[in-house]
């Protein structure tokens, strides 16, 4: 088996033959495989040997969203490590909902139970629905082994059918991945964002996750729309009903940082300054590149371009700070020569506004001798030009605080 053969029936691995056989080939490397399996089909049936190494690797590659601890004792299928949420996003937005005092949730499309999971550790009652058979059986199974089944009921159903009468709110994760890939348009959805809306709007409070691409237009007035980046990758978008209609923010994890939308016009184009800010992924997302550049009494390098410039150097949570030391029309002779010179052995390339492959140009231009310097490079245009701007990090240019 490997991680993309399908996951057809957990219950043999719930056994007690079953379990004794996941501690067995607990951490397994995949060099050893083929031995630890020869050696214990000697004594278990093949069929539950193959599936409990196939659970094996699904929970490796689990631990970078769920932790180590966790994803040692939980159960997945392919689709269910691909598609589930981040652990430390659940909880954000878990404890968002307990804010809101929120005490119990129909988790609507749960998926193998990550979210309700952050849900029911929030103290939060939870009714998990997934009309996918060996999908409700993981979030079940989780629950059990997590310790949390008495705050989470799986019920496998059809979403569309549940009646959510009787809960504090709803959150609603629709698949957003079909036979071909992503599915971009939000009524290709399963279920349609429309149906996930309207369950919302019936909801004294809801939660929708959507792709952070989701077009703004596409939001409804009834919603507070929130992108939300962990680590500086953008995870997801969240659409909340009962709270603040009409509002924008992005929130930065850890911390949570947030940065609110006051509806400020685009920022004027200025002259490259000395400094050069990369917004989070969260803020473009959000259209709040406005509200950075007001902190940072900035504008913008090119109309149509989200990088900041300023003059001087302030740690704003929102925006990664860089010291630019030139600006050169793009040229990839002229580069190569400059870094030849100034010995640069590791060079990171950034690009936003430019067609040129961060890789391909890395191959060009980095010398064959590794020199003792770094340098980062920014293919981008300015003012509509073609431009490469050079420059590292600034220094002491993040923040902590929250806002």
């Amino acid at each position: 088996m490997t991680d993309n053969d399908p996951v057809t029936d957990l219950a043999p691995l719930l056994t007690p033959e079953g379990l004794a056989l996941l501690d067995a080939v607990r951490g397994t490397d995949p060099s050893d495989e083929l031995a630890v399996a020869t050696r214990l089909r000697r004594e278990h049936p093949a069929a539950l040997v193959s599936a409990a190494l196939g659970q094996a690797r699904l929970r490796q590659r689990a631990v970078a969203k769920f932790g180590a601890e966790d994803a040692g004792r939980m159960f997945f299928t392919p689709h269910g490590v691909e598609q589930s949420t981040r652990a430390s996003v659940a909880a954000y937005r878990a404890g968002r909902l307990k804010e809101l005092g929120v005490t119990s949730v129909a988790d609507l499309c749960c998926g193998i139970g990550g979210d309700a999971i952050a849900l029911a550790r929030a103290g939060i009652r939870v009714l998990a629905v997934d009309r996918d058979p060996l999908t409700a059986a993981a979030a079940r199974a989780n629950a059990e082994a997590l310790g949390l089944a008495d705050l989470i009921d799986v019920r496998e159903a059809d979403v569309t059918e549940v009646d959510t009468a009787g809960f504090d709110a709803v959150f609603v994760d629709p698949a957003r991945r079909g036979g071909r890939g992503r599915i971009f348009d939000p009524e290709a959805y399963s279920p349609p964002l429309s149906w996930a809306v309207g369950a919302a709007l019936a909801a004294p409070r809801a939660a929708l996750k959507i792709a952070p691409g989701v077009p703004h237009e596409a939001i409804p007035a009834e919603a507070e729309a929130e992108w939300i980046s962990d680590g500086g990758d953008v995870k997801e978008a969240v659409l909340w009903f009962g709270t603040e209609p009409g509002a924008v923010r992005a929130t930065l994890l850890p911390g949570p940082r947030t940065l609110r939308g006051t509806g400020l016009p685009n920022p004027h184009v200025r002259p490259l300054g000395r400094y050069l800010y990369e917004p989070d992924g969260a803020v473009i997302r959000a259209h709040l590149v406005a509200e950075v550049a007001r902190e940072l009494d900035g504008g913008l390098v090119d109309e149509t371009i989200a990088y900041v410039t300023a003059d001087t150097l302030r740690p704003v949570p929102y925006a990664t700070a860089y010291e630019i030391t030139d600006q050169l029309p793009f040229n990839v002779k002229k580069l190569k020569a400059l870094l030849r010179e100034r010995e640069v052995g590791i060079l990171t390339v950034k690009k936003r506004g430019s067609a040129v492959e961060p890789e391909e140009l890395r191959r060009k231009v980095l010398p064959k001798g590794h020199g003792p310097h770094a340098v980062t490079v920014f293919l981008t245009r300015v003012a509509g030009a073609p431009t490469m701007l050079l420059g590292s990090p600034a220094p002491d240019a993040t923040a902590d605080g929250a806002s």
